[in-house]
């Protein structure tokens, strides 16, 4: 008997999880496990239900609609894996980390390729059985070479884009094309320590933690609704190089985080934050 999950937003009111598993015990199924939250200033209501049971997919999201205040958002999920597009320059602990955790069926999730601005990764993904698409940038205007992303990501259909230390910006008409589909990571120190050599402009300025931040991408540069942020402490005897490494252990971490709550349907938008059910 398989999981399925039912996601529901809607306008908050009273009544609204026993009117949601009212349907769902209409339909014969049995509840396994159900998170909500009310953002209380926009009085949004949300929820994910986990249920097993086979049930009519369209049927039973009319039934959940109807049930609820207008314009409520209901979706029903199977948990299939995702389908995943990774886009890399040179850094390879972020990919690497990907394709690991890919190969040993950890993210929910089916990598169908890897796209990069640099040909250094290629012989990793290699070693993966996984096809590399070399796209360089060289000679090219940020909208053509983007043009050239697209030909691969369209004929692909994924339903996400991962930016695992893909060191370029993209175009606000390319983010259109995705909305609320791109993740991407960097560390946590954005503003403050902005451009090149970051972990030497720390390490300048004697930081006592780093970090990192995963979040959507969205046409303001990062400065989309936040994913996972998780910070560490260092101290005076790290160098440059050692808050380097450390920063590269982070920035895995908070990336496989976040790809797992995104790719399990644990993720819901609420103007620029997000509502995440652990």
């Amino acid at each position: 008997m398989s999981t399925q999950i039912l996601l529901v937003e809607c306008d908050d009111r009273r009544g609204l999880v026993h009117a949601i598993t009212g349907v769902l015990l209409k339909h014969g199924v049995n509840v396994v496990g159900n998170q909500e939250f009310v953002d209380r200033t926009p009085a949004r209501f949300f929820m994910r239900t986990e249920f097993d049971g086979t049930v009519d997919a369209p049927r039973l999201e009319a039934e959940v609609r109807a049930a609820l205040p207008a314009g409520a958002t209901v979706r029903l999920s199977d948990l299939k894996p995702k389908r995943v597009v990774v886009l890399v320059s040179k850094e390879h602990h972020c990919l690497g980390d990907i394709l690991i955790r890919h190969e040993f069926g950890e993210l929910n999730a089916q990598v169908l390729a890897v796209l990069g601005n640099h040909a250094a990764l290629q012989p990793l993904v290699a070693k993966f059985g996984l096809p590399f698409h070399f796209i360089s940038h060289e000679s090219l205007t940020r909208e053509a070479h983007e043009a050239e992303l697209l030909k691969v990501v369209e004929h692909l259909q994924p339903d996400y884009l991962v930016l695992a230390k893909y060191m370029r910006v993209l175009t606000p008409a390319f983010v259109r094309r995705f909305p609320a589909r791109i993740v991407n990571i960097h560390h946590s120190f954005l503003p403050a320590f902005a451009g090149a050599r970051p972990y030497q402009q720390a390490f300048d300025r004697g930081v006592k933690v780093i970090g990192a931040t995963a979040h959507f991408v969205t046409e303001q540069l990062d400065e989309g609704p936040i994913i996972v942020q998780q910070v560490m402490p260092v101290d005076h005897t790290h160098t440059a190089h050692d808050l380097s490494q450390a920063g590269r252990d982070v920035e895995q971490m908070v990336l496989a985080r976040a790809l797992r709550l995104v790719f399990e349907d644990r993720v819901f938008l609420c103007g620029n934050r997000t509502v995440i059910f652990d």
